[in-house]
């Protein structure tokens, strides 16, 4: 099972992005990450998705934001399970 394109919408010090990053890299997705403090990238997560506040999780066509708490289930039925590293 190949992965989907994920993106990940981040700021710093954002305690969930954290959770999020940490997420993915634990079950070994790989993933963009665009922090939402740099010039222009908030207005093209809105732009595109709707959301301008951090995180916001893209995988494929689906859009997650919210806390991590909010995004975990989603991110669980999203992303293979094959991914996980040991």
């Amino acid at each position: 099972m190949s992965q989907p394109f994920v993106l990940l919408y981040t700021s710093p010090g954002c305690p969930d992005c954290a959770a999020v990053r940490r997420y993915l890299d634990q079950h070994g997705v790989v993933f963009e990450e665009r922090d939402v403090t740099a010039p222009g990238v908030a207005d093209e997560a809105k732009a595109r998705y709707g959301v301008r506040i951090a995180p916001i999780t893209v995988i494929g066509d689906a859009v997650l934001w919210g806390t991590f708490a909010e995004q975990k289930p989603r991110l669980d039925a999203l992303l293979p399970r094959n991914a996980e590293k040991p």
